[in-house]
């Protein structure tokens, strides 16, 4: 049973293109939290918690990486007060080091990201973090390169975990459920790419978010 009190619980969810999933930029209900996890998620917690009236608000952008977040940090997060903070990031700072451009010549990951983390916390104290292991499998451009691109996503993910440790957020892992998926159906059924999730791919993402978020009580804390 909800502890919710009179204030609506506000979900945000931030990240790259699997995120932004094509949302809308407008106020139109039907479209604006897109076609990603995160309109998976709101719609089962919308229905489930509705006497609570949540918010729920994506701000993934397609081919964002962590030092893009920070940079729209204030806007696209801090203002919003969110309740729950989701953030799914990554490959894109990956793909930028993979194919050589000047974007990537550094890697900037794991500095960007905790600068993300030090700063929410100081601003919102209380707003509760939920981190999502990045992925990929072994079709489209990760196959071209495959050990380079699985050395560095394993330490991406390494990182991930790290940093939800050190700051006590909630981690969905999914590299493992993207594994066993891919010996169900084909790698390219869940990420078509190899990074992208197709509507199977989404839905998977979202059951574990929903899994991990339930067992640790976030949801109605």
């Amino acid at each position: 049973m909800s502890t919710f009190s009179g204030k609506s619980k506000v979900f945000l969810f931030q990240g790259d293109s699997i995120t932004d999933g094509n949302r809308g930029r407008d106020e139109d209900p039907n479209h604006i939290l897109g076609h990603s996890y995160a309109y998976i998620i709101g719609g089962r917690l919308g229905n489930e918690l509705a006497e609570q009236k949540p918010v729920f608000y994506n701000r993934g952008i397609s081919g964002d990486r962590i030092s893009d977040l920070y940079a729209r940090w204030n806007e696209d997060a801090i203002y919003l007060k969110p309740d729950v903070l989701s953030i799914l990031i990554g490959v894109n700072d990956l793909w930028r080091i993979m194919k050589g451009e000047p974007s990537g010549v550094t890697d900037r990951f794991e500095r960007a990201y905790r600068h993300v983390l030090v700063e929410t916390r100081e601003v919102l104290p209380q707003t509760k973090l939920v981190l999502c292991e990045p992925f990929i499998l072994r079709t489209g451009a990760p196959a071209e390169a495959w050990d380079e691109w699985s050395k560095h996503m394993a330490h991406y993910q390494q990182v991930v975990r790290a940093l939800a440790e050190e700051f006590g957020a909630l981690h969905v892992p999914l590299q493992a459920a993207f594994d066993a998926a891919a010996s169900r159906a084909d790698a390219a059924y869940w990420l078509w790419d190899g990074v992208h999730p197709t509507h199977a791919g989404h839905d998977l993402i979202a059951n574990e978010w929903l899994s991990a978020a339930g067992k640790s009580g976030i949801l109605h804390g």
